[in-house]
C-alpha cells in the first residue's frame, strides 16, 4: 500500500531545519572555541615536552655521572687488595679485628676518592661489602644495621654498576649507588660491592622546581614497580607509597616509549603530561599539570557563548515547539512499543496511520513483532530438543583393561603443614602435585586426580605385552624421586619445608570411567584399591611394588627387587611387595 505524500516526513526535517538555521551562529561561536582550545593545548604540551626533556636529561646526568664517580672505589688497587685480604680470613673474630685494623686503610683510600670527586655534599655513607655478604668498612657505623644488600647471593649478583632511589630506615629518600669490585678486569666473579648512599637533594632541585608549571603542575619520578619515589605537589609522604599506574608510566615499562597527552593521573584527575621514559634507569620522569588550569582562559569566554547559546535556542525552541509535536508523538509511541516487546509482550501493535515515513516504519514494525512472536516459538521447541540431547551426553561408558597403576603420597603431610598458613599449605601442595604431574606426562602416563596430598595415576599402553610402556613407567619413578632435590629448593626458597614422599604400583585389572561430556577418565576397582593402601609399607623416597607387577617386569636390565614384606589381602590371600632400586653399574 502506497501513501500520499501530503505531508512526508523529509518535508517537516525541511521545515524544522530551515529555523534550525539560525543557529548557525551559534555553531561558528562553538566551532571558535573548539579550536582555541586545541590551539592552547599544544602549546601547553609543548612546554610539558620542553620541560619533561629538560628535567628527564638532568636526572640523567646526575645518575651517570654518579655511577662514574663509585667507579673510582670498584678499580683502587689498594681497596681490592684490602678485600682479598679479609676475604681469606674465615674465622669472624678474627675477621672482626682485622677489620677494625684495617678501618684506616680504607678510611684513606675513601677520602682519596672524596677528593678525587671534588667532594659530596649529598654523601650519606660509604659500604664496602665482601664477597661473603660481611660488611668489611662503613664510613659511617650504624647500630643494629641490617641491609639487604649484606648478602652473599647479592654481592655475587651484581655484575655491574647501578644507581636507585631507595626509602632508607630513617623514612628518608636515598639515591644508592652500587658497583661490583673485581680482583681483575676479566674476572666473572666480583670479590665484593661497593655502596655510597647519598640524600636526594639534586633530584629535588631539579624536581621541586615548578617554575613554569603554573599551579597545579609538577614533576616527579616513578620507578619500575609503578612508585612514585619523589615528592607530590598534593599528597604529602607520597615517595614510595603512592602507586601510580597511569598512561605514560605503563607507556615507559612495557613499550619503552615517552607518552604525551591527556590523562587521568594517580590522583583521578583529568590531566596534561609528558613523559621522559628512561628505562635503563628503572625511572619514569613525569611532568603534569591540571586540565582545568590548562583551559582556565577560556572558560570566561565559554560562559558568554552559553549565555547567547540559550537566548538563540529560546527563540528558535519556540519556533520549532508545533513542528517538533508533530515528529514526536508518533516517534514515542514506537518507543513504547519497543519498550513492551522488550518486557515480553508480543502482542502489541503500533497501529500508526500517518501518511508519512513513519507510517511505514509503524507498518514495518508491526510485521517484526509478529515474526519474533512465531520465531520464539519455535525456540522454546527446540530448548526441548536440546535438553534430552543433553541428558544423553551425561550418561556413562565403562570398559575393564590391565593397566599399572601408581599411586605418590607424601610422608607426614599434616605434621608438615600444621604450622602453615592457608595461602603457605596451598603454595605447598601446589609445587608437589604439579612437579609429580609434569614428570607423569613426559613419560606417558596419564593423571587421574589427587586425593589429598597424593597423587593417582596410570600407564594406558601397559595393556600389552610390549616392556616398553613398562619401561617408562620405571624411569617416570625414579625421575620423581630425583627430582626430589628439586623440589626442596623450591619448598627452602618459597621457606616451606621439605617434603619426601614414597611411591607404590600395581598392575592389574582396572575399570575405566569415561564421561562423554568430560575429557578426564576415572579408574576404580581392586588393583586401584591395593596401590594406595601399600603405599605406607614403603619407606620415605622409595618405590614398592605388588608381585603382580613384578612378575611382570622382573626381568627388565637397569633394576634390582628385594622383597620387603607381604601385605595380608583377607585371610587366606597374601601380596608380596617388593623394594625397586636402579642400578649403578
Amino acid at each position: 500500500m502506497r501513501f500520499s505524500n501530503s505531508l512526508t516526513l523529509d518535508k517537516k526535517l525541511v521545515t524544522l531545519a530551515i529555523f534550525v538555521s539560525v543557529i548557525g551562529i551559534g555553531v561558528t561561536i562553538v566551532l571558535s572555541f573548539h579550536y582555541s582550545n586545541i590551539i592552547l593545548e599544544e602549546r601547553i604540551m609543548d612546554q610539558l615536552l620542553s620541560e619533561s626533556t629538560i628535567r628527564g636529561d638532568s636526572v640523567r646526568s646526575l645518575f651517570n655521572s654518579r655511577l662514574q664517580q663509585i667507579q673510582v672505589i670498584g678499580t683502587d688497587p689498594m681497596i681490592r687488595n684490602l678485600i682479598n685480604e679479609l676475604n681469606a680470613i674465615d674465622d669472624d673474630s678474627v675477621l672482626s679485628a682485622k677489620i677494625s685494623e684495617k678501618r684506616i686503610d680504607f678510611l684513606i683510600q675513601i677520602q682519596a676518592f672524596e677528593t678525587t670527586i671534588g667532594g659530596l655534599n649529598e654523601l650519606e655513607n660509604v659500604e664496602i661489602i665482601g664477597k661473603n655478604g660481611k660488611d668489611l668498612f662503613l664510613l659511617i657505623n650504624v647500630k643494629n644495621k641490617k641491609n639487604f644488600l649484606t648478602d652473599e647471593k647479592f654481592v655475587k649478583g651484581v655484575m655491574e654498576p647501578y644507581a636507585e632511589i631507595i626509602l632508607g630506615k630513617d623514612g628518608k629518600r636515598k639515591l644508592v649507588t652500587v658497583t661490583p669490585i673485581f680482583d681483575k678486569p676479566k674476572d666473572t666473579e666480583p670479590i665484593g660491592i661497593a655502596i655510597v648512599t647519598a640524600n636526594t637533594q639534586s633530584i629535588d632541585q631539579i624536581l621541586l622546581n615548578r617554575f613554569g608549571l603554573g599551579n597545579t603542575g609538577e614533576a616527579y619520578l616513578v620507578n619500575k614497580n609503578k612508585m612514585m619515589i619523589t615528592e607530590s605537589r598534593f599528597i604529602e609522604g607520597a615517595p614510595f607509597h603512592q602507586i601510580v599506574d597511569t598512561p605514560s608510566v605503563s607507556e615507559c615499562f612495557d613499550n619503552k616509549k615517552n607518552f604525551h597527552g591527556q590523562y587521568l593521573d594517580y590522583r583521578q584527575e583529568v590531566i596534561l603530561g609528558s613523559s621522559n621514559c628512561m628505562y635503563d634507569l628503572g625511572l619514569v620522569l613525569l611532568v603534569e599539570i591540571d586540565d582545568n588550569e590548562v583551559f582556565q582562559p577560556v572558560k570566561s569566554l565559554q560562559e558568554k557563548i552559553i549565555v547567547l547559546g540559550i537566548v538563540m535556542t529560546i527563540v528558535v525552541g519556540a519556533a520549532a515547539f508545533f513542528l517538533s509535536k508533530l515528529i514526536s508523538r508518533p516517534i514515542i509511541k514506537l518507543r513504547n512499543a519497543a519498550n513492551k516487546i522488550a518486557g515480553g509482550d508480543f502482542d502489541v501493535r503500533t497501529n500508526i496511520s500517518t501518511r508519512d515515513e513513519i507510517g511505514e516504519l509503524s507498518q514495518s514494525f508491526d510485521q517484526m513483532a509478529e515474526k519474533i512472536q512465531d520465531s520464539l516459538i519455535k525456540i522454546t521447541e527446540r530448548e526441548d530438543i536440546i535438553k534430552q540431547q543433553k541428558n544423553i551426553l551425561l550418561q556413562f561408558s565403562e570398559y575393564s583393561s590391565n593397566y599399572c597403576v601408581c599411586f605418590v603420597d607424601i610422608v607426614s603431610s599434616t605434621k608438615l603443614t600444621a604450622k602453615l598458613s592457608d595461602l603457605e599449605t596451598s603454595k605447598f601442595y601446589s609445587i608437589f602435585l604439579n612437579s609429580m604431574a609434569t614428570i607423569v606426562t613426559q613419560y606417558g602416563g596419564v593423571v587421574v586426580k589427587n586425593i589429598g596430598d597424593a597423587l593417582l595415576y596410570y600407564f594406558p599402553k601397559t595393556d600389552t605385552d610390549d616392556m616398553e610402556p613398562f619401561e617408562n613407567m620405571l624411569k617416570c619413578s625414579m625421575d620423581m624421586l630425583e627430582s626430589r632435590v628439586k623440589i626442596n629448593e623450591r619448598m627452602t626458597l618459597e621457606r616451606l619445608p621439605e617434603v619426601s614422599y614414597r611411591i607404590s604400583a600395581t598392575f592389574g585389572p582396572v575399570r575405566v570411567a569415561i564421561v562423554a561430556t568430560s575429557t578426564i577418565d576415572d579408574i576404580f576397582g581392586a588393583t586401584v584399591n591395593t596401590c594406595a593402601k601399600i603405599n605406607t609399607l614403603a619407606s620415605p623416597n622409595t618405590l614398592i611394588m605388588g608381585e603382580s607387577l613384578y612378575n611382570k617386569i622382573k626381568d627388565v636390565k637397569g633394576y634390582s627387587f628385594e622383597k620387603i614384606t607381604e601385605y595380608d589381602i583377607d585371610l587366606e590371600n597374601k601380596l608380596g611387595v617388593y623394594l625397586v632400586k636402579q642400578k649403578t653399574d
